[in-house]
């Protein structure tokens, strides 16, 4: 089994401002993390650029002239209350989507593979017309699309464990039923949306604050797995978000690495028989670093265990 990390150096140079929680040094610090923690040194890639095709299949044609006529040459511009452009900015969100469609093709065009792209900004929250919560464009919506017209998939499962509710993702595929969105998050909570969402493909499972992993792992088995099974996915993609921590500053759940190790390998358990072991997952949040790194960490050694663990 090939794991593909998959990067951009762009996606460390992208500003949001001084105190901003979605800052730089979340990238660096799970490529340490991960550098340090695997021997898989020749399955690294640089991601090229979406094309602008594959951004319109998501988002309308508005929202991408948006998004590349406010890049600023110098400074910061600001879209939305949480959400900025630096000069490195369009170059990073072009790269962060353009890593899920390269990652998509390595795992659908080779053998057996998985791929977790390192990407800011994130982009479970990006709607089809506008921006929000930090991301620009929706990174997971535009590999699922590409999967779909391109390769000619029929069935693709997102699962979506960050701590926020990923309203852009729900947004995109509310009426595709080629997805199984399965969707874990606190609320109330930013963006304070899901919780009511009743649609036999859209799998949320609103948690509130305080909720452990020994409360997590019973709810979203009942909620995911079945269904899980019974949509034989012919590939899974993660909205890898690591927010929902113990030590995270932005909200309120009680994760440890340990509980998104045993989600990761729950649902590729589920889902490895249906999807041949391909997966892609792409990172979203997570604010406390040292937290950040060992949790990512944690859901790539699940993603793919029998790539070496780097010994002491």
């Amino acid at each position: 089994m090939t794991l593909w990390i998959v990067s951009h150096p762009a996606c460390r140079l992208h500003e949001t401002g001084p105190g901003h929680p979605e800052r730089r040094r979340r990238h660096l610090a799970v490529a340490r993390a991960l550098e340090a923690g695997l021997r898989a040194p020749s399955t690294r890639a640089e991601a090229p650029a979406a094309p602008r095709e594959a951004l319109l299949r998501v988002h309308t044609r508005a929202h991408v002239a948006r998004v590349f006529s406010t890049a600023p040459e110098r400074g910061l511009a600001r879209l939305d209350p949480d959400t900025f452009m630096g000069p490195h900015s369009l170059e990073a969100s072009e790269h962060a989507a353009g890593a899920g469609v390269f990652a998509v093709d390595r795992v659908l065009e080779g053998g057996p593979a998985r791929a977790f792209c390192n990407v800011r900004p994130p982009g479970h929250h990006a709607e089809s017309d506008r921006v929000m919560g930090f991301c620009l464009f929706n990174n997971i919506a535009v590999a699922a699309a590409h999967a779909l017209e391109v390769h000619g998939l029929e069935r693709i499962a997102i699962v979506d464990f960050d701590v926020h509710h990923g309203n852009g993702t729900e947004d995109i595929f509310r009426e595709d039923e080629r997805i199984l969105l399965c969707s874990s998050f606190q609320h109330p909570l930013y963006p304070f949306l899901g919780d009511r969402t009743s649609s036999p493909h859209i799998r949320n499972v609103p948690l509130p604050a305080g909720t452990d992993g020994a409360a997590y792992r019973p709810v979203v088995a009942d909620a995911w797995f079945d269904r899980l099974d019974a949509f034989r996915p012919e590939l899974l993609l993660f909205s890898a978000g690591f927010d929902a921590h113990l030590q995270d500053p932005l909200a309120g759940l009680a994760l440890v690495e340990d509980d998104y190790a045993w989600l990761t390998r729950e649902v590729r358990r589920v889902t490895d028989r249906h999807t041949g072991g391909r997966c892609v997952s792409f990172l979203e949040g997570g604010y406390h670093l040292d937290a950040l790194a060992r949790s990512a960490l944690a859901h790539v050694r699940a993603l793919a265990p029998d790539v070496p663990a780097r010994r002491p």
